[in-house]
């Protein structure tokens, strides 16, 4: 079989970032007596189809055996390898980057990898050595002076490692990263002066950013700066309150205690550089080179809890959930992610359909500590999500219950609580939750949109509804649900033809959605359209309902719609639940 694309396109388009991919449908690798049922070119085929799936283990199953039937294909090669990268192969892939190298001298991503396995051996020299022979790129010049430069440290020259760090030139964003690891070169040398200046430049240039401020509270927790620890982890907190790993290091803190080093060895080094670069590339678009990053990050550090949680998180983003479990699975028992990494495990199960599992799970972290929020909000959101609204209520309420002044980031928290008292016929409750949701987030348009559709529904304070409605759809133009409740309180206006302009653009937006359909057959109705309501009827019909919804919809394509009074006045308050 010959390549049927320019050689080194997969190479390519990991340097630039390029990759387009569908969701996977497959649970696992094919067995290799199922490849080897399959011709080469079959092989080939069901590959790239993995690949394009984002299902590395497939791909690499595939692709290893149409490899075997064309060992000379520079472009099987090379996908091989890729695809052994993103699975977290590492040791599987370096004699194909050996060959890849002979292909292509400069090969970048063979070069890389070649670099982190000398590193991982103690092999400073030959790490050099392959990074300095590497294409270069933007992205590309950063890891490899980056990692360069922990391999000279690891070669006893840190003051050489830290001035080729220097002189690398870049975008602007280069420079947190190079005084982040210049100061962390420096600290594990030994050199706590210059260490703390750079780890404070890197601080101060991104105090969001959460390793440069662990990295320089640890350097103040053991430079006699105790203050100057705790200021930036506090600061950090108030942004981003109940991260794991700040709270633990606060209470380290407030024990007495100092933080060791964030890193101590090369290979840690390493490891954080490519961490870091590969979270950073995961959460911007860069999913596929990320996640290189982040398994090569892995193969130096394989308990690099952080790493495992980024990777874990950039499974979740690309919907492989039983990749993300696997991940989180691996988190260290005794990491303070731990607990985070069994709440996303649990939510993850329930994406594969396993919801006893995963609730069994959420039931017994929030027993083991009832006082845990982040537990207790995911248990809440997992009953929600499986429309157990009456328990999910119930739940929530004992998260509330957890938070003692409810501040702008719990709007969520009362949003959901709401929706669980309407769905259970607790609308009094509801609304209350609505109304303290909007005034810790004003404006904010999925509470806007939920408690301003709810009163046209039930015919309340249409005025205000109607405004409410229409600010939800300035601040979201292209949410089909939100342009569906403009549509609908135009119907309950009596603005027929308004509602059924509103309702044809939600439809646009969302034409899958039964509730949509349903409504725009009542619009078309009402402007004597009503060969078309019917239509949009038994699409809606066909869009499996909500049961209650579907009576009503069954009854109006027998009977068609039948008269239901006159449109509401503005500002008319009629016995919630009389309309809609």
């Amino acid at each position: 079989m010959k390549p049927c694309r320019p050689r080194f396109l997969a190479a390519a388009l990991v340097a630039a970032g390029v990759f387009a991919f569908v969701p996977a449908a497959r649970a696992e690798a094919p067995s290799p007596a199922e490849v080897a049922r399959v011709s080469p070119t079959g092989n080939y085929l069901a590959g790239r189809h993995a690949n394009a799936s984002r299902d590395s283990a497939a791909a690499v199953a595939y692709y290893r055996a149409a490899l075997r039937a064309d060992p000379k294909n520079e472009e099987l090669i090379e996908r091989t390898f890729l695809s052994m990268l993103a699975s977290g192969a590492i040791d599987e892939a370096i004699p194909l980057a050996d060959r890849l190298i002979g292909i292509e001298k400069g090969h970048r991503m063979a070069r890389l990898a070649l670099a982190v396995r000398a590193i991982k051996r103690g092999q400073y020299a030959g790490a050099r050595n392959h990074l300095s022979q590497s294409v270069r790129g933007p992205i590309a010049d950063l890891t490899a002076t980056l990692v360069g430069a922990w391999a000279q440290f690891g070669a006893n020259d840190f003051k050489g490692a830290v001035e080729n760090v220097d002189r690398l030139t870049g975008p602007d964003w280069y420079s947190i990263f190079k005084d982040l690891h210049a100061g962390l070169i420096l600290d594990a040398a030994g050199q706590r002066r210059d260490a703390g200046k750079r780890l404070e430049r890197s601080y101060r240039a991104d105090p969001a950013a959460l390793r440069t401020v662990e990295a320089y509270a640890r350097w103040a927790s053991r430079a006699g700066e105790r203050e100057a620890a705790v200021a930036a982890l506090t600061e950090f907190s108030r942004a981003l309150p109940g991260h794991p790993l700040v709270e633990a290091e606060l209470a380290e803190l407030k024990a007495g205690r100092t933080l060791a080093a964030m890193v101590r060895t090369p290979p840690a080094g390493a490891a954080e550089v490519l961490y870091g670069l590969g979270s950073a590339l995961g959460r911007q678009g860069g999913e596929d080179l990320g996640l290189v990053y982040l398994q090569l990050a892995l193969y130096l550090d394989p308990e690099h809890p952080i790493a495992l949680v980024a990777l874990a998180d950039l499974y979740e983003n690309i919907k492989k959930p039983e990749e993300a479990i696997a991940a989180y699975g691996r988190v260290p028992q005794n990491s303070p992610l731990r607990r985070n990494a069994e709440i996303h495990r649990a939510l993850n199960l329930d994406q594969l359909e396993r919801t006893d599992e995963a609730r069994r799970g959420l039931e017994a972290l929030v027993k083991s500590k009832p006082d845990d929020f982040e537990a207790v909000f995911a248990l809440g959101n997992l009953l929600r999500s499986r429309k157990v609204y009456q328990e999910a209520g119930e739940v929530y309420s004992r998260a509330v219950d957890l938070v003692p002044t409810p501040e702008r980031p719990h709007w969520t928290l009362f949003y959901f609580r709401g929706i669980c008292f309407e769905r259970s016929k607790q609308w009094p409750l509801a609304e209350k939750d609505f109304e303290l949701a909007l005034k810790l987030f004003p404006d904010q348009p999925q509470v806007l949109n939920y408690l301003g559709y709810s009163w046209v529904d039930q015919g309340l304070y249409l005025d205000k509804a109607l405004d409410m409605i229409r600010k939800a759809v300035s601040l979201r133009p292209n949410d089909g649900y939100i342009v569906d409740s403009l549509g609908w309180a135009y119907y309950r206006l009596g603005r027929f033809e308004d509602a059924v302009r509103e309702l044809e653009r939600a439809i646009e937006l969302r034409p899958e959605d039964p509730v949509i359909n349903d409504h725009l057959g009542d619009a078309y109705w009402k402007v004597d359209r009503k060969l078309e309501s019917f239509f949009q009827w038994r699409h809606a019909k066909d869009l499996k309902p909500e049961p209650e919804d579907l009576e009503k919809i069954q009854v109006k394509l027998k009977e068609g719609l039948k008269d239901d009074g006159p449109p509401q006045k503005a500002g008319a308050v009629p016995t919630p639940g009389d309309g809609g």
